[in-house]
C-alpha cells in the first residue's frame, strides 16, 4: 500500500506533523534515519518521502543522519519517487554557503559574508569585512548555533582562542557583516508546496537563536522559544509581507525544487531586505498560529495528503 514516509532524525518535530496525518486519515511511516541501512540493489516502495532532516542533527547526537539522508535521497531520486524535499534541499539545509550562492543566483540580497577555516583565517575574515560589528555562525548550524555578535577584531580574537569558541561540525565558520535593524526583529516567511502560508515576526530582543518549534526550551541558549508562557509572544503571525519579496522567495524554491520552507530576512535603517536563511526543516509555533487561525502543519498534512493521491491515480493508471 502507497504511504507518506516521513524521513527524520527528531521524534520531537516530527510529532505534530504525524498528528495531523492521523486527523487526515492518511498512511505513513517514520523513517528515523539517525541510523540505519538501504540496500541499493533493492526497488524503494512506492509512496510520497519527505525529508524533514534537519542541519542541527549532531547537536541530538545524529552526527551522520544528514549524510545518510543524503544517500537515501539518492536511492529515491534514481528510482523516480515522489520526493519533498529532496537532494538539492539538503544540500542547502546542510550549508549557509550553499544557501547564500544560491539565492544570490537568484537575485536575493544577502548579507556580507567570508567563510574560514583556521582560527587565524576567522580573524582575516574579520578584518576584511572592514565593519564595525559582525557576527559568526556556523556553516552547518541550525537553531542558531555559534551566532556571537562582536563589536571588535580584538573581542573575536580572545573568542577564537579562548575556551569557549564552538567548533562548528563541518569546520567552517561565517563571519558576516551585522545588520542593524531600526528594530529587534526579523520576519520568517513560511511556504508550503512553494507557495507562501503566512510570515512571523520573531522578537529578537534576547538574542539570536530563533527555534520556533515548542520542543525549544530555555535551556537552548538565546532562544525566544522557550516554554514561559510571556516567551511564546514573541512569535506573532503576520500577513504584511512585500508581494515582489514573496514572488521572489517562490521563484527561489522553485528553482532549487524545494516545496516546503522557512526564509528568514531582517530589513536595516535604510529599509533594504537582506536574507539569511532558508530553513527546509521548518517548525511552526502553536501558540502564535492559534491566536492567528492558521496551522502549518494541518496544511502541511494536507499537500501531503494530495501528493499522495496523485501517486495512487498514477500506479493505477500503471497497472
Amino acid at each position: 500500500m502507497e504511504k507518506v514516509y516521513v524521513i527524520h532524525e527528531n521524534k520531537e518535530w516530527t510529532e505534530h506533523l504525524t498528528k495531523r496525518l492521523d486527523e487526515l486519515e492518511v498512511p505513513y511511516e517514520e523513517w528515523h534515519l539517525d541510523q540505519g541501512l538501504v540496500d541499493l540493489t533493492e526497488e524503494p516502495p512506492h509512496g510520497v518521502f519527505y525529508s524533514r532532516i534537519s542541519a542541527s542533527s549532531h547537536t541530538r547526537n545524529h552526527r551522520y543522519a544528514p549524510e545518510l539522508t543524503e544517500g537515501v535521497l539518492a536511492w529515491l531520486e534514481r528510482h523516480g519517487r515522489k520526493v519533498i524535499n529532496g537532494s538539492k534541499a539538503l544540500r542547502l539545509e546542510v550549508s549557509k554557503i550553499n544557501q547564500y550562492m544560491a539565492l544570490n543566483q537568484a537575485g536575493i540580497r544577502t548579507p556580507k559574508t567570508l567563510a574560514a577555516v583556521g582560527t587565524e583565517q576567522i580573524i582575516q575574515a574579520a578584518e576584511k569585512l572592514q565593519t564595525q560589528s559582525f557576527i559568526t555562525k556556523h556553516n552547518r548550524a541550525g537553531k542558531g548555533l555559534g551566532v556571537q555578535l562582536f563589536h571588535s577584531i580584538q573581542a573575536l580574537r580572545e573568542y577564537v582562542e579562548g575556551p569557549s569558541f564552538e567548533e562548528p561540525v563541518d569546520g567552517i565558520t561565517l563571519v558576516q557583516e551585522y545588520i542593524q535593524a531600526p528594530e529587534p526583529y526579523i520576519t520568517r516567511c513560511e511556504f508550503v508546496d512553494g507557495k507562501f502560508l503566512y510570515a512571523v515576526k520573531v522578537d529578537t530582543s534576547e538574542g539570536f537563536e530563533l527555534c520556533p518549534a515548542d520542543s525549544c526550551t530555555i535551556d537552548d541558549l538565546f532562544c525566544p522559544a522557550g516554554e514561559k508562557p510571556e516567551d511564546q509572544s514573541k512569535f506573532r503571525v503576520t500577513q504584511e509581507v512585500d508581494k515582489a519579496l514573496i514572488e521572489s522567495y517562490e521563484r527561489f524554491l522553485s528553482e532549487n525544487n524545494i516545496q516546503v520552507a522557512g526564509i528568514e530576512f531582517i530589513k536595516d535603517q535604510d529599509g533594504r531586505i537582506y536574507t539569511y536563511d532558508v530553513n527546509t526543516n521548518t517548525n511552526y509555533n502553536s501558540d502564535a498560529e492559534a491566536k492567528a487561525g492558521k496551522y502549518g502543519m494541518l496544511e502541511m498534512a494536507a499537500y501531503l495528503k494530495e501528493e499522495l493521491d496523485k501517486v495512487k491515480d498514477k500506479q493505477i493508471l500503471t497497472v
